[in-house]
């Protein structure tokens, strides 16, 4: 069903702050309230919907800001707010008025969540009479009166005169129980201090609702640049279909105390939505947030994609890099051969021209185009959140034609008798082999424990940290080389 309902601003609550009533008193509603019966509440159905805004964060968190037109009574109200989440975190919610001063108290909230299933019901009359109904050939029905003793393994019925435990024919029952909802439900006990329709807002975390992002590049030919699209994959498993929200994604790991909250399982359909325009992005305290341009659906069990960002023609290098371990540097390795694996990079910097909007968390695909023009996939890696002006290094894969291989040509123990005061003197050599018909560099990255120096080597090293050092290395065409150091660690 559409409604037009108006326009909801995330950045609503400009509400007067004495209207606001916090739900957080007997949160934990596992049972129903006393005072009035279920023919008294007022159903607040989502049809009453004036606006809904979802913020959706990174760890299986959201929160709903669901607004909708309630009539009031003046006294005592009470509300069942039917349409929340069923991963609801009761002790979360707030209840404003949005546009008046409304004299509000709450005197008791329940979260409803005991379903009216065929098992449920049995449950709730244990102990109390039902009907069992059968039916002959002739299609004559006939009544009998039975107490139910238990449903554990199935009904044991008690008759007026026996004992059995199937049920020959089927079940009536005279009533629903109050304390069985057919939906989740957040009962409401309230006192209004006049009468009227008002416009109320619930908010309240809940679980049940996740997004991702997802990037596609398309690499060059020339591999000197790449097109980039992101997009944002929403996940609605909290048990209601939201409709007609607006949604905005949080970037970032917003702490939480630790709790448990079990996700059921699910299928999702997959919606594509328009590639355009692009979210609005915005700095939020210590994280990112990200508004959809417009407002959509996403329903109970259901998988949205929408367009994040688009970007052409973003400088990138690739790069092979072969990475050295550090152990080979405090105890002897034997006098064979090692194969390395040469990865290949690919860089680019997320600066303003060609990108510049912090980057959510995901995974990078990489597509580049054949001799005739075939889209052909080449590698992913997931990157995480990376602000501007940052680098980002893909590793699509390890190169086939550029191989490498190290071993130990001598290895001495120089000094030491504790922990702390050993010495080794260790040497080295990597030859690098070049298949492809054009020439190739590698940088070589070792990794080298403790205090060192490198004694000797066949072209200089760069100190890229306390604990590493590299060389980039030429291979020629169709050739090879060999790259050698002798080093002395210190403990």
């Amino acid at each position: 069903m559409n409604r037009k309902r108006p326009a909801f601003s995330p950045a609503q609550p400009r509400y007067r702050l004495h209207a606001a009533v916090s739900l957080a008193a007997l949160a934990l509603g596992l049972f129903s309230s006393t005072g009035i019966a279920m023919d008294q509440e007022r159903r607040v159905e989502d049809s009453a919907q004036q606006g809904l805004a979802v913020t959706i964060y990174n760890q299986d968190l959201a929160l709903i800001k669901d607004q909708r037109q309630v009539t009031l009574e003046h006294g005592e109200n009470r509300l069942a707010w039917r349409q929340v989440s069923a991963h609801i975190r009761p002790e979360t919610a707030l209840l404003t008025s949005v546009s008046e001063d409304v004299g509000l108290t709450l005197l008791e909230q329940n979260f409803d969540y005991d379903l009216l299933t065929p098992q449920s019901l049995l449950k709730k009359y244990v102990g109390r009479k039902v009907e069992v109904v059968r039916t002959n050939d002739a299609g004559e029905r006939t009544t009998e009166s039975a107490t139910l003793l238990a449903v554990n393994d199935g009904p044991v019925l008690r008759y007026a005169d026996r004992i059995e435990t199937q049920v020959v024919g089927h079940l009536a029952f005279p009533d629903v129980p109050d304390d069985l909802r057919d939906e989740p439900t957040l009962v409401l006990h309230l006192r209004a201090s006049e009468a009227g329709e008002r416009d109320l807002q619930l908010s309240y975390l809940t679980s049940g609702l996740s997004w991702k992002a997802d990037y596609v590049a398309d690499l060059s030919q020339d591999e000197r640049t790449m097109d980039l699209s992101g997009w944002v994959t929403l996940t609605n498993a909290s048990g209601i279909a939201l409709r007609q929200a607006q949604i905005q994604l949080v970037a970032g790991e917003v702490n939480q105390v630790s709790n448990e909250h079990p996700m059921p399982l699910m299928r999702s359909k997959m919606a594509m939505a328009a590639a355009a325009p692009m979210p609005e992005e915005e700095a939020l305290a210590e994280y990112h947030l990200y508004t959809l341009p417009r407002q959509t659906d996403i329903l109970n069990q259901q998988t949205k994609q929408v367009a994040l960002l688009s970007a052409s023609q973003i400088p990138v290098t690739k790069e092979l890099v072969v990475r050295g371990q550090p152990y080979a540097y405090q105890s002897k390795t034997g006098d064979g051969w090692s194969k390395l694996a040469v990865e290949s990079l690919l860089k680019f910097v997320n600066r303003d021209g060609s990108l510049g909007i912090p980057l959510p968390k995901g995974v990078i695909r990489v597509y580049t185009k054949d001799s005739q023009g075939h889209a052909q996939f080449i590698g992913e890696d997931g990157i995480d959140h990376t602000p501007k002006n940052e680098t980002v290094a893909l590793k699509l894969g390890e190169s086939f034609d550029v191989t490498a291989r190290r071993k130990q040509t001598a290895f001495k123990k120089l000094s030491g008798s504790s922990a702390y005061n050993y010495a080794y003197e260790a040497s080295f050599e990597m030859e690098l082999k070049n298949a492809k018909p054009t020439p190739a560099k590698v940088r070589v990255i070792e990794t080298l424990p403790g205090d060192w120096d490198i004694l000797k080597e066949s072209q200089p090293h760069t100190k890229e940290a306390s604990n590493l050092a590299s060389w980039v290395v030429e291979v020629p065409a169709d050739g090879g080389t060999t790259l050698s150091w002798r080093t002395q660690v210190r403990f």
